[in-house]
């Protein structure tokens, strides 16, 4: 058995393998991507417990080692930072003091979500980028009125005579502009958040957790599927505390 650390960055990885006895076997310098991940692994063979970093790209490296036979984790970098604080200043040191970490059975492993739970995640985080976008244009929409000191429901805006009412009420062709410009946004990402919100409704009232969720003044059952997917097992946490932080 052999014990490694991966320090990756974007473009290239530092590793080092050290021997039970605490040993450095090898260690060395591959690209970090597939056919790097791939040379590493020949040269080390599949008797290998390791570790890496958390990072961009830290579950893809995971999953492409694990499907190696590696035993891998994925550490907290705040964390191994504070157990060897003075170890952590170059990539080749790194990934030194997290070989050490791993052969010593100390690396302080995160959660690792499922792949099913991470494209729930990643279904769930798209819906919620297209939210802030509408909300941003909605903005959009009444930032320009309440300079001209008019105020309008949004849905009388969206109604087709909208902007012959504010040409009436003498708010100038630029900012009626503007408000139209605003609006195609807001309809546009309304079709496009529209399918994704009847995706998700299924699920939601399918997940007893949403249902709990739910019941707190402000959670429907988008933002609870969201906090539901996030937590994951929520037994994982020891105490509330842990769960809030």
């Amino acid at each position: 058995m052999q014990y490694v650390g991966i320090d990756s960055a974007y473009r290239r990885a530092a590793w080092c393998a050290k021997q039970a006895d605490g040993a450095i076997a090898a260690e060395g310098f591959v690209a970090a991507d597939e056919h790097g991940l791939a040379r590493l692994v020949l040269e080390l063979g599949p008797e290998v417990r390791a570790c890496l970093e958390m990072m961009s790209g830290a579950l893809w490296v995971r999953d492409r080692l694990s499907g190696a036979r590696w035993q891998i984790e994925v550490a907290d970098a705040r964390k191994v930072k504070s157990v060897a604080p003075l170890g952590c200043e170059t990539d080749k040191v790194d990934a030194r003091v997290l070989a050490e970490l791993c052969r010593r059975e100390l690396v302080p492993a995160l959660w690792i979500p499922s792949l099913e739970g991470r494209a729930m995640r990643e279904r769930l985080k798209r819906r919620l980028h297209l939210v802030r976008l509408r909300t941003s244009a909605k903005n959009r929409v009444f930032g320009p009125l309440t300079q001209w000191g008019f105020r309008i429901r949004l849905g009388r805006l969206r109604q087709p005579d909208a902007m012959e009412l504010l040409e009436s009420r003498g708010v100038p062709d630029v900012l009626r502009r503007s408000v139209a410009e605003a609006l195609a946004v807001i309809e546009l990402l309304d079709e496009r958040i529209a399918p994704l919100d009847r995706e998700f409704g299924p699920l939601a009232r399918a997940d007893r957790r949403v249902a709990l969720l739910s019941t707190i003044p402000g959670i429907g059952p988008g933002l609870g599927l969201t906090i539901a997917a996030e937590t994951g097992d929520v037994a994982r946490f020891a105490k509330p505390r842990k769960l809030i932080g």
